[in-house]
């Protein structure tokens, strides 16, 4: 066990629930040797504080995971939290129109670095330390005694010399026959938990989807920027849209999205797939004067391309200036970002700003934060990373 004393300006915010051990917070951070290993902080009188572990990420050292000394932090400590998580998740279990979603969200659900997702009877572990790793068996043995497992898969997104770790994923169980075909509020999704770090779906966004689907899309064209594998465009297709148009740079983008039509028994030949860099494609609508009525925009917190290099808390004012040129009046932008360096106001702030500097006035119809299985703690607004603001350019 190794004491981490904590900076006395830090000590009410750690003793109030704060999960994330940080350098800035802790004076010897320089002890920490073998990710994995158990750690306890106590203030600089030795007072206990609460016990987590050790696991490099982003900016972080670790996690905490228990304010009782003396707890054991065992195979029954993550059993504990993992049935208090999947018990939150009754509703979603019951759902036959939705087979896909996360059981299990980290330092929400009380344990930080550690995600679980569900893939219509197969688990996703996403490990985001080599600390966090340290625990899979403990993980595993809690998982396959509190659920009906067909199969596990897992996800090593702690990165080394920044390359995702690109192993066999499959764990134990049954190997999936992929595509798995999972249900989203009733749409259907080809996934692929065997291929690389993404699976073809981000869970985060279900009720933006569902919300396009069911109160924006009819009849409108719709353009989603960053599609990835064109979720957003499925949805607004199966919600009557005239078109859609997905734009992303992945050369891959073009086959998944086909896929994603397909299984929902959508004609993509109809609706406009394109392969090009989204930041190239802005001036191209713009010398082409093509507008459209519903602009979707959820760019990563942060991409690279050959010629563009974007950071969503220094450029997302200036990409909503570019879609506000390419909007119709009166039509719909629906702001995305899942940047956690920065909260709802600042991200308001981007979108008065970007409509100020182009003489241009809006109105906000609705905003969103993460889904309920998503779970969030108030002691870490941080880790309510999602940000999403439906927005009416009005005009005149």
């Amino acid at each position: 066990m190794i004491y981490l004393k904590v900076k006395p300006k830090e000590v009410k915010k750690y003793k109030g629930g704060y999960p994330l051990i940080s350098k800035d917070t802790i004076y010897n951070c320089q002890d920490l040797q073998e990710e994995g290993q158990l750690v306890t902080l106590v203030d600089d009188k030795n007072h206990f504080i609460a016990q987590g572990y050790y696991g490099r990420q982003n900016k972080g050292y670790g996690w905490l995971l228990s304010w009782k000394e003396g707890e054991s932090i065992d195979q029954s400590f993550f059993q504990r939290k993992l049935k208090v998580a999947l018990d939150g998740r009754i509703d979603f279990f019951s759902d036959p129109d939705t087979t896909a979603f996360r059981v299990f969200n980290g330092e929400g659900d009380g344990i930080g670095g550690l995600t679980i997702d569900y893939f219509d009877g197969y688990y996703l572990i996403n490990w985001y330390s080599e600390g966090i790793y340290q625990f899979k068996s403990f993980v595993i043995e809690s998982l396959t005694n509190l659920t009906d497992v067909k199969g596990v898969y897992e996800k090593k997104r702690f990165n080394i010399n920044g390359k995702y770790i690109d192993d066999d994923d499959f764990v134990t169980g049954e190997r999936g026959e992929f595509p798995i075909i999972v249900k989203e509020n009733g749409v259907r999704f080809a996934v692929y938990l065997n291929d690389g770090a993404m699976v073809g779906v981000f869970l985060d966004q279900r009720d933006i989807r569902k919300t396009i689907r069911d109160n924006y899309a009819s009849g409108k064209t719709v353009l989603n920027m960053f599609s990835y594998t064109g979720a957003f465009s499925v949805f607004a297709a199966l919600g009557g849209a005239e078109k859609t148009t997905s734009v992303d740079l992945a050369n891959r983008s073009r086959p998944k999205t086909i896929e994603q039509f397909s299984v929902n028994g959508v004609d993509y030949e109809a609706q406009d797939i394109v392969v090009m860099d989204v930041f190239n494609y802005f001036k191209y609508a713009a010398k082409k004067q093509l507008k459209f009525d519903m602009v979707i925009l959820d760019p990563p917190s942060f991409a690279r391309s050959k010629k563009h290099t974007f950071s969503a808390a220094k450029d997302y004012k200036d990409l909503l200036k570019e879609t506000i040129v390419i909007t119709e009046d009166d039509g719909i932008i629906v702001a995305s970002t899942n940047s956690a360096s920065f909260g709802m106001g600042k991200f308001k702030g981007f979108i008065e700003t970007a409509f100020k500097e182009m003489n241009g006035k809006y109105k906000i119809l609705e905003e969103f934060t993460l889904p309920k299985d998503f779970r969030t703690t108030p002691a870490f607004k941080e880790g309510n990373y999602l940000k999403v603001v439906f927005i009416k350019k009005i005009i005149g």
